[in-house]
């Protein structure tokens, strides 16, 4: 884009540059309608997409604020076309209204009669519409809510859904501000109530705080306003039962009123915490716990980590629209592209506060981001060199030139509890062994993992490799130090979470430190770059060092 206009549209994404002093400002003004694509020196490429507009305009932005952002941060002088282009695809947004009509049940509603006589006629539609009512309103089948609005947003109008919600089966659910049984008082954070409010107002949604800024909290005050069974969408077990400890220390409820639906209990309960791993497990081909999502009359679905939702979860939720679903993440990208379904099926985003922000209320550690770029031994660069191209990646992100570097960070910070994580298996059975460290991964059983996780919260364990099990739903608030050696390819989400490891506040107000070690002149480097972009775009700058600056000479060599 150097030299050229400030916004170039190719498949309906628009990119723009900005130059602006206040980057931080800028973020700020940027940041609820665009997503960072790259940020090379003070330049920072933002790519603004249909779906990002949209979500400003549920979460309350208007056109005319984001287009006096673009005009006040752009590097150039906007094109009014474009301008224009911007507005009208956010007023694209709510001219399709979901409603429940008193005589006909579930409706779709035109607010320009237009649009409805074009979508009517889509063969996407099919099977989805009943009889036309009136000039401006279509019934709709009750069954096909949410494969409507998935339909709808494919064809580039975004239907707002305004036909409410079963209040479901009622179930006392109090906060217990004041502290239980002997527990200190304590009290919502100004941003958690303000989101909580935006949820309940929009209806269903999505809850955007950063990792270690009490989204558990959120989804307990959620439960708190509905006072209805609920259900618990979590990512594995670990993190259901520290949704149930949390639940049990600051709400009424009591360990009897909730229930585990793992691979290891199946206890249906007012609020049952359940693992997308057993509700996507097949046998015979069928999915099997599905009656579940029938087991009581929720009252609410929420979905932890909502970024990492299974496929299958989508089609399941896609029939529970007459229910308050919320969503609960700490980034909204998804590797595989389906935002679209997270914005048609959970809901739209209703809250979003930038990670900095939370920082500096203090909710949050300040974080220290580095880059430790190592070089490959000559026998490493000519196994890279003519290796297969889908084996590069794996080669240059378990290079056993990264262990050195490895221990050296740990020697940096002696007395900080610290995480190592990586994404291969035999490189993190190398690091345990090289470092003595325990290693947890996905084949670790719940009982170990948790009596590992204690004791790392005890200080009795220093230092703990990790897989991937680690990037999401563990509350270790004592972790100062995250060391990446590894990850999955160029993910965004993994980034974000994995800093996330490390952001819990600590009792003296010490910062946080984040180092990601690749090896240079390779595609480590380039998906390290992508990997950075979410959290570049949150305000966290990547100091990028020399492995020789963290070892000193002479480098060490491993055997």
């Amino acid at each position: 884009m150097s030299g050229g206009p400030l916004i170039v549209q190719s498949d309906k994404t628009l990119l723009l540059e900005i130059d602006h002093p206040d980057a931080q400002a800028c973020r700020m003004a940027i940041a609820p309608f665009a997503e960072l694509e790259r940020s090379p020196e003070h330049v920072h490429t933002y790519r603004l997409t249909p779906l990002g507009l949209w979500n400003a305009r549920a979460a309350g932005h208007d056109a005319e604020g984001v287009v006096d952002a673009l005009i006040k941060y752009s590097r150039y002088p906007v094109p009014h076309a474009l301008l224009v282009d911007v507005a009208e695809t956010m007023d694209r947004y709510g001219r399709l209204q979901l409603a429940n009509d008193p005589a006909h049940g579930l409706v779709l509603r035109a607010l320009d009669r237009v649009v409805l006589v074009e979508v009517a006629k889509s063969k996407k539609l099919a099977g989805m519409l009943g009889n036309r009512i009136d000039d401006d309103t279509i019934a709709v089948h009750p069954s096909e809510r949410g494969r409507l609005k998935q339909a709808l947003l494919k064809l580039g109008w975004p239907a707002e859904d305004l036909a409410g919600y079963v209040d479901g089966e009622a179930h006392p659910i109090e906060l217990a501000e004041a502290g239980k049984d002997g527990g200190r008082p304590w009290t919502l954070r100004s941003y958690q109530r303000e989101a909580v409010e935006a949820f309940w107002a929009g209806g269903s949604g999505v809850v955007v705080l950063p990792c270690g800024a009490g989204k558990t909290l959120v989804g307990a005050a959620a439960m708190a306003e509905a006072k209805a069974t609920t259900l618990i969408l979590v990512t594995n077990t670990v993190a259901g039962r520290q949704w149930k400890r949390e639940l049990i220390a600051r709400t009424s409820l009591t360990e009897e009123e909730i229930g585990e639906y793992s691979g290891e209990r199946k206890e249906i309960r007012p609020v049952t915490i359940a693992t997308y791993q057993v509700l996507t497990s097949r046998h015979g081909g069928a999915f099997t716990h599905l009656d579940l999502f029938g087991a009581r009359d929720w009252g609410l679905v929420v979905y932890d980590e909502v970024h990492l939702l299974p496929a299958p979860i989508f089609r399941f939720t896609a029939d529970l629209q007459a229910r308050r679903r919320l969503g609960l993440t700490a980034t909204l990208v998804r590797e595989d592209g389906r935002e679209g379904d997270v914005f048609s099926l959970i809901g739209p985003k209703r809250y979003d506060a930038p990670w900095k922000d939370i920082e500096s209320q203090g909710w949050i550690a300040p974080a220290e981001c580095v880059e430790v770029r190592v070089t490959l031994t000559d026998a490493e660069r000519m196994a890279y060199a003519t290796a297969e191209a889908e084996e590069r990646y794996r080669m240059a992100a378990t290079a056993r030139t990264k262990l050195p570097v490895v221990r050296a960070l740990l020697d940096r910070h002696p007395d900080e509890q610290t995480l190592v994580i990586g994404a291969y298996i035999d490189q993190l059975h190398q690091l345990g062994e090289y470092l003595d460290a325990p290693i947890v991964q996905g084949s670790t059983t719940n009982k170990e993992r948790e009596r590992l996780f204690d004791a790392f919260r005890t200080g009795e364990i220093r230092t703990l490799v990790i897989s991937k099990v680690g990037n999401f739903s563990i509350d270790l608030p004592e972790a100062a130090v995250a060391i990446q050696v590894s990850g999955t390819f160029g993910s965004r989400q993994e980034e974000a979470q994995r800093l996330g490891r490390v952001l819990r506040p600590k009792a003296d107000g010490r910062q946080a430190h984040f180092y990601t070690v690749v090896s240079r002149d390779t595609i480590d480097t380039e998906y390290a770059a992508h990997r950075q972009r979410f959290l570049a775009e949150q305000g966290y700058a990547y100091t990028i060092v020399d492995a020789d600056d963290v070892l000193g000479p002479p480098l060490p060599t491993v055997d």
